[in-house]
């Protein structure tokens, strides 16, 4: 939880610097100001939910080699409790692309939108990081308990599975909520 509050923090002093940046810089930069929070927003969804499942995957790893140590053949079988926290940087990847899809970047890039806009595709963003990050780090603590009780219990293994496909069901949630809510922006 502290590194998670680490994070939060450094997000809100990076939004508070850019903001009191551009207000210093005076209305020349103000015109792009709209579309660098829209940008941050898609940064945060990739970091921070990419971020989760780093220490998910780390977590279920650490697990997993400590199982394939004793028994190298259950390597195929410990692999989905590795790989499944790393789904939620997919998603978060997914946010960024929604959002890199609503500034057409990949046909004429818009040159400027709101800074109420901006604000609004940032904090659209957010759902599919947290979620992210919070729900991968869980799901990877599930993923170790499965890689423990499939040692003892190798053909109990899928139940395991079925318990960390449960905390992904809110990374959904999170995904879901920002391409409803980037829907939403009008530029």
């Amino acid at each position: 939880m502290r590194k998670i509050g680490i994070i939060l923090s450094v997000m809100l002093v990076t939004l508070i610097t850019a903001n009191l940046a551009f207000a210093a810089e005076g209305a020349v930069y103000m015109q792009n100001y709209g579309i660098v929070l829209a940008i941050l927003g898609a940064a945060i969804a990739v970091f921070v939910a990419g971020f989760g499942s780093c220490i998910g995957i780390g977590i279920a790893g650490q697990a997993a080699n400590g199982l394939l140590g004793e028994d190298p053949e259950r390597f195929g079988s410990l692999l989905v409790f590795v790989a499944l926290p790393g789904t939620q940087g997919i998603y978060g990847f997914i946010g960024a692309f929604m959002v890199i899809q609503k500034l057409q970047f990949m046909a004429t890039p818009l040159t400027s939108i709101s800074i109420e806009a901006g604000w609004a595709i940032l904090f659209a963003s957010i759902p599919v990081g947290l979620g992210g990050l919070v729900s991968a780090i869980h799901q990877g603590k599930v993923c170790a308990a499965g890689v423990a009780m499939s040692a003892k219990q190798p053909e109990a293994a899928m139940k395991g599975v079925i318990y960390a496909a449960m905390v992904e069901t809110y990374s959904i949630f999170g995904l879901l909520a920002t391409i409803m809510l980037l829907n939403g922006v009008q530029l």
